[in-house]
């Protein structure tokens, strides 16, 4: 069929292939994609629209679905989407804009989706220089158990690492010899994307000495100490909530006045390199995100730092009326 002449719903399966094969989503991210288009596909329908083309979709057209959106009531529960899940639907129809602009197909830009902000949105939460030292040196690493606990706290700071990411890394990826200083490690992170993560001098340090300790043929980088766990046939590699409860633990012993998570480790490491000036787009290939809106919110968090410092420091506040 014509390009002309196709509807914007006939659209529907070439752009989970484009999302599939050129953009290299997961089948479950697909599958999100898809149900959240569909609102709009349905949406489309409802209201006679169901022949519109994607030349024809206008910002009325949008400003009308986004109103549907706002007063949807969840059949469920009886109460209306949250704005983070009308963002879900409204980044659904905007990145089948941006199918459109690759193809050359005329539409609106997808610059024009703008999304609902949210008042209720959390802070992101990160610790500071001073306190991220405090949990790192929190492990006795006297024991093996605190010397692979370090390694791991070192790993999480050092790279950013999501903590999935972080449980999958294999003994066989780090080949550190005395020598070594600085290591980089490549891996398949969320969404089957490839990236290179990068370990410091101090990182690969810890990890080598918890290496140099280890007595067992287990591939996986961090195991368990349970009772008996070295009898079992099964690989001992330390689970999410393992990892979850190991930086919980260590920030009760640290004192620090934050419930902590490992996200919370990575979100210190982003906001730590924009505020040494790193570039958004290279704290982006860091984090292995896919989107650059998704590390635009660590820019708020240093838009604030600016200003408390230029609140504090800057002469022109000195100066008397």
């Amino acid at each position: 069929m014509d390009k002309k002449n196709k509807t914007i719903i006939e659209y529907h399966s070439s752009f989970l292939d484009y999302l599939e094969i050129e953009k290299g989503l997961s089948s479950n991210t697909q599958k999100n994609y898809s149900r959240f288009l569909n609102k709009f596909f349905k949406w489309l329908d409802s209201n006679n629209l169901k022949s519109l083309k994607p030349s024809q979709l206008s910002l009325a057209y949008i400003s009308k679905y986004r109103i549907f959106l706002a007063r949807h009531v969840n059949p469920r529960n009886k109460i209306t989407l949250k704005k983070s899940t009308q963002n879900y639907y409204l980044i659904a129809l905007r990145s089948l804009l941006e199918f459109f602009v690759e193809k050359n197909i005329a539409s609106l830009s997808p610059s024009q989706i703008k999304l609902a902000k949210d008042k209720s949105d959390k802070e992101i939460k990160f610790l500071k220089l001073e306190q991220i030292e405090k949990l790192l040196l929190a492990p006795d690493t006297s024991a093996i158990i605190g010397s692979r606990d370090r390694a791991i706290l070192e790993t999480l700071f050092s790279t950013g690492l999501r903590v999935a990411e972080l449980t999958a890394l294999d003994r066989e990826q780090f080949k550190i010899t005395e020598l070594t200083k600085n290591l980089e490690v490549v891996i398949v992170g969320k969404g089957n994307k490839v990236r290179t993560i990068y370990f410091s001098e101090r990182a690969v340090c810890r990890i080598k000495k918890y290496l140099d300790q280890r007595d067992d043929i287990d591939n996986a980088l961090f195991i368990n100490y349970k009772r008996g766990a070295e009898k079992s046939s099964a690989s001992r590699r330390l689970t999410t909530k393992s990892i979850e409860d190991i930086v919980k633990k260590y920030i009760k012993i640290a004192g620090l006045p934050i419930i902590a998570t490992p996200h919370t480790i990575r979100h210190s490491f982003a906001t730590d390199l924009l505020a040494q000036g790193v570039d958004l787009r290279l704290v982006q290939e860091f984090l292995g995100h896919r989107n650059i809106a998704t590390t635009q919110i660590y820019t708020h968090v240093t838009n604030k730092q600016l200003q408390d410092v230029h609140k504090k420091l800057h002469g022109g506040r000195k100066i008397k009326n």
